[in-house]
């Protein structure tokens, strides 16, 4: 059997509790005592990935180096444990089922029936223990999505059974529940948790842990109801008490030993608590910031709270690390007319213009550039950002007529951005995507080479349309530089303007890798430059 411990968490009652975050801060808690970590996340819907689900569906669709388009607790993985994830780290139901339906057409199964027990919960527990036993962790957390009682969930839960009978003390289930406050009653009510723990033992399986989402620190009467009910330890029952930053969420966890009663739980030696200085320092200078920085983010999903997730949290870190209080105002790029655009951005230290796909705010994004150009506002557009960047830029310094890209006007006269010749026969939306870290050149002298320390970089991209390089010389000629390109392909990764204060948009996704001990390089450079006027 193999020294990887294997640690199941599930939520109850609610979804939205925050299990990613509780995932990823044990995950945390366990790396800083010397433990080799890895997160997964199990998602129940039948989509293969969430590549093509609207941002209104699934929010913000996060992309690892080995080019997988993953959910985006990925996201709050990578952040807090400071690793790299891959497609092995987000399995959905389609993939399972994708997975064992090629198995039966190649023959397999030797011509037994396929059910979904043994062979879809072969598949899923195939998928758990094969991350551990390749990569030699000492801890794989596999966060099942979706609330007990839902039923695209029963295939997860009961591979989960069969696993914590086949593991033993290898195998930790943690179970996330709500505690609500009747405010009439002026208590908080534990019978969602009980029956959200009772279901989740109607499936077989006993939750080892249970952490109690809450808005207000819990009586210690309470916490004994819910170990006596619950038929746990009261040293087993903790608390997730609502803190003003999920990076706060680690160290409160910390404080009531989640990550010892883990240890004990899996059969191993607990030792000192570690003091997880660079943590700590982060939450201290985030606490004690006061200074604020005003920055806008202009993009077409802005109501949507996690839809630019990664962008948020990759401004947060530059702040923070510059003692700046980040006051971040998402503005809808459909509202921004050339009436208007004075009035909305007048105001800021900065502006980020977002990623995204299709026409849809796509001139308000083209106006709110001009405007920053021209009023010598640090800017950062990035993927969609950058492309609109070109193309205002060819409209109104080159004087181009009839100039955008070829995924709003395929007939443009100016196809200032355009489709690779390579992908222009491939019709499946999944397929024509360049996903994944690429490396990109940066030009000696930059402020992009002096942001990063080096002229050799490698990020992550997710897009289907690239800047036209039969304009790169006009665009040379009048001032905005392509510092950024692609040593295999020559295709343009980066534009930057000479003579304004800080004005670079990159077809990259640099948020994607910024993390709480190593934040984004480029992020740092446009907080500096905003800071320092």
């Amino acid at each position: 059997m193999t020294d990887t411990r294997y640690i199941f968490v599930t939520g109850g009652v609610v979804s939205s509790l925050g299990k990613g975050i509780v995932a990823a801060s044990l995950g945390k808690l366990l790396q800083a005592r010397g433990y080799k970590v890895t997160i997964q996340k199990f998602d129940p819907y039948i989509n293969i990935d969430p590549g093509t689900l609207n941002p209104y569906e699934h929010g913000e669709c996060y992309v690892t180096e080995d080019g997988h388009e993953a959910d985006l607790d990925l996201g709050h993985y990578e952040r807090f444990l400071n690793i790299r994830t891959s497609r092995e780290n987000n399995i959905t139901t389609g993939r399972i089922y994708q997975s064992v339906i090629n198995k039966e057409r190649h023959g397999d199964y030797l011509g037994k029936t396929v059910q979904v027990i043994p062979h879809i919960t072969d598949e899923i527990k195939r998928s758990v223990r094969r991350l551990g036993m390749k990569h030699h962790y000492d801890f794989v957390i596999t966060e099942i999505g979706g609330v007990v009682g839902d039923i695209e969930s029963l295939p997860f839960l009961e591979s989960v059974r069969q696993l914590k009978w086949e593991l033993k003390n290898h195998c930790v289930c943690v179970h996330l529940t709500y505690v609500p406050f009747i405010a009439a009653a002026k208590e908080y009510k534990t019978k969602p948790t009980q029956h959200s723990v009772k279901q989740l033992q109607e499936e077989g399986i006993q939750p080892d842990i249970l952490v109690l989402r809450t808005e207000h620190k819990l009586s210690e009467e309470l916490l004994d109801k819910v170990a006596l009910f619950c038929n746990v330890s009261k040293e087993s029952v903790f608390q997730s008490i609502d803190m003003p930053s999920i990076y706060e969420i680690p160290l409160l966890l910390q404080e009531q030993g989640l990550d010892r009663q883990v240890i004990q739980q899996a059969g191993l030696e607990v030792g000192e608590t570690p003091k997880m200085e660079g943590w700590r320092n982060f939450v201290h200078r985030m606490k004690s910031a006061t200074k604020e920085l005003h920055i806008a983010l202009v993009g077409k999903y802005v109501e949507l709270q996690d839809a630019y997730k990664s962008i948020d949290e990759a401004l947060l870190q530059s702040c923070v690390y510059h003692d700046r209080k980040l006051k971040l105002t998402s503005i809808h790029s459909e509202s921004i007319t050339k009436d208007n655009v004075d009035k909305l951005l007048s105001g800021y230290d900065g502006v980020v213009v977002a990623p995204g796909f299709g026409s849809r705010g796509v001139e308000g994004k083209l106006i709110a550039l001009e405007y920053t150009r021209t009023h010598q506002i640090p800017t950062l557009g990035i993927c969609l950002g950058m492309q609109c960047m070109a193309i205002e830029f060819a409209q109104n310094v080159l004087g181009l007529e009839d100039c955008n890209t070829t995924e709003i006007k395929p007939t443009a006269a100016n196809k200032i951005i355009d489709l690779m010749d390579e992908q222009k026969a491939i019709s499946d939306l999944g397929a024509s995507m360049r996903l994944g870290a690429y490396e990109c050149e940066l030009k000696e002298g930059s402020k992009l080479a002096a942001a990063y320390g080096k002229l050799l970089i490698s990020e992550r991209h997710r897009h289907r349309y690239e800047f036209n390089s039969q304009y790169r010389a006009a665009f040379e000629e009048a001032g905005f530089k392509c510092v950024g390109t692609n040593p295999e392909t020559g295709l343009v990764e980066a534009l930057e303007l000479e003579g304004h204060p800080w004005y670079i948009g990159v077809q990259y996704h640099p948020e994607y890798s910024s993390t709480v001990l190593q934040p984004s390089p480029i992020f740092m450079a446009f907080i500096s430059a905003i800071s320092n006027r």
